[in-house]
């Protein structure tokens, strides 16, 4: 196990380039997702959505807004990742359903409203502050995403380089529900992979006993 898994991160690395004639199957991108759909968050409140962009003219109009990266438009599948505004406010309804999932009754259940409302009340004061929390989650879901897709061969490109208004505007979003966060284009390399650089593993990590 702990072989397969390396084999998978030393396969991952950010493909800047790939084969447009190769497409993910949906099989494969079904895991995918549902690794994703598995991840971790805060207080379990799920606070993001993805997109999943196979549609190669939508592909077209958001390259321009994304450095022009040609990862945009050669990847088989770009998965746009969102973070939810609106449902994680207390006044949507929709922690509360997020807590009584777990059928705790209602005293515990308003326990963790009240814990939840009070932890969170600056971040929820108002949206920068939620896209801000929101965001950093769905990053817990894109390495999940692209390690999954690694132990099944397929590549990855996580993409901060882009604008986010003019994207947000391409897609249609009302950005009082969720905001762009960041793209995962996923396909298949079509150039070698480069030589991964990383730190010693002594200059990165300190034990503490």
């Amino acid at each position: 196990m702990k072989t397969k898994f390396m084999e998978a991160m030393n396969f991952r690395h950010a493909c800047k380039a790939f084969d447009e004639t190769k497409k993910i199957s949906d099989e494969d991108i079904n895991f995918i997702m549902e690794v994703a759909r598995k991840s971790p968050s805060s207080f379990g409140m799920e606070g993001w959505k993805f997109l999943v962009v196979t549609n190669d003219e939508l592909k077209k109009k958001l390259r321009p807004f994304c450095w022009d990266q040609v990862q945009i438009t050669s990847c088989s599948h770009l998965i746009v990742v969102l973070s939810a505004i609106e449902s994680v406010k207390v006044e949507s309804g929709i922690p509360r359903k997020r807590f009584e999932r777990r059928e705790l009754g209602k005293e515990k259940t308003d326990f963790y409203m009240n814990l939840y409302a009070n932890h969170l009340k600056d971040i929820l004061s108002n949206d920068k502050n939620i896209y801000s929390w929101t965001a950093r989650q769905t990053y817990i879901a894109v390495g999940n995403m692209m390690t999954a897709a690694a132990c099944i061969g397929i590549d990855s490109c996580p993409i901060e380089g882009l604008e986010k208004e003019n994207v947000e505007k391409v897609l249609g979003l009302d950005t009082t529900k969720y905001q762009l966060s960041m793209l995962l284009p996923l396909g298949y390399r079509i150039n070698p992979q480069s030589t991964q650089q990383r730190e010693p593993l002594a200059d990165i990590i300190e034990f503490i006993k």
